[in-house]
């Protein structure tokens, strides 16, 4: 009986025990899994803090812009030109830059001129960058006409112009530079014809630099294909803001001028 009652009593303070760890155990378990929790919403909340700030910031930049923009309406042109880096009206361009299925043939750069020697120093051609908005205009209407420019002629260095006067000093075909300057050295003064897209010549009165007077814009004494083409190409540049040299077919002169480069 004495050993029964041991053994109970034993038995007793046995699960008083187990349950006292269990409990210490269990609260242990808890004490963590509640710090933990408090850790992540610390955490969350650090970082809503974080974008919440980032958020603030993102706002005013896009206030300021903004505000900027309405006070200065003009900003936003300017920083789309800025960027094309367009040109200065009175800047001379590369033709070919702007206008890149246009035919190009600079005689005096080559024997292929009344002179037969070579005056340019290069062939590449250009002109003032207001009078080529001009041309890209007209050899759009051509394109769309199933035709394009040929050019024989645009600036003239001032230079060259002396030049072609040691190798031609007459008047009557060559602008005496000591007298003044020819209007291709102005940079808004083009020589050109009509061809075909495929680069095809089509009848016009004459060939680049034909002194008779089949050169002129009479047409009384040309085929009336050519006259048709001659004044096909006298009318849309003259629509485009370009005067027409009455002894030359192929010569016009944008109306508005320029300095001379020298």
């Amino acid at each position: 009986m004495k050993k029964m009652f041991m053994c109970c009593l034993l038995s007793y303070f046995f699960v008083i025990i187990l349950t006292g760890c269990s409990n210490h155990l269990e609260n242990k378990y808890n004490e963590k899994s509640t710090n933990e929790v408090k850790d992540i919403k610390e955490e969350s909340g650090e970082r809503e803090k974080i974008f919440d700030k980032i958020e603030v910031e993102m706002n005013n930049i896009d206030s300021g812009e903004n505000k900027n923009d309405m006070l200065n309406p003009s900003n936003k042109t300017e920083n789309s030109i800025e960027t094309k880096n367009e040109p200065k009206d009175e800047d001379l361009v590369k033709i070919i830059d702007y206008i890149p299925n246009i035919f190009i043939d600079l005689k005096y750069a080559t024997t292929d001129n009344f002179t037969g020697v070579v005056i340019y120093e290069n062939d590449e051609a250009y002109l003032r960058y207001g009078t080529l908005k001009k041309i890209i205009k007209v050899q759009e209407e051509l394109n769309n006409m199933g035709y394009s420019l040929l050019i024989w002629d645009a600036y003239r260095p001032v230079d060259a112009q002396f030049r072609l006067w040691e190798v031609c000093p007459n008047p009557t075909y060559v602008a005496n530079p000591n007298n003044g300057y020819s209007s291709h050295s102005r940079g808004n003064t083009i020589d050109l014809s009509i061809v075909k897209l495929d680069g095809t010549d089509i009848e016009m009165p004459s060939d680049f630099d034909e002194f008779t007077k089949i050169a002129d814009r009479d047409y009384s004494d040309v085929s009336e294909e050519a006259k048709e083409n001659a004044i096909l190409l006298e009318n849309i540049m003259k629509k485009n803001g370009f005067n027409a040299y009455f002894g030359e077919w192929w010569h016009f002169s944008d109306k508005t001028s320029y300095e001379v480069v020298k």
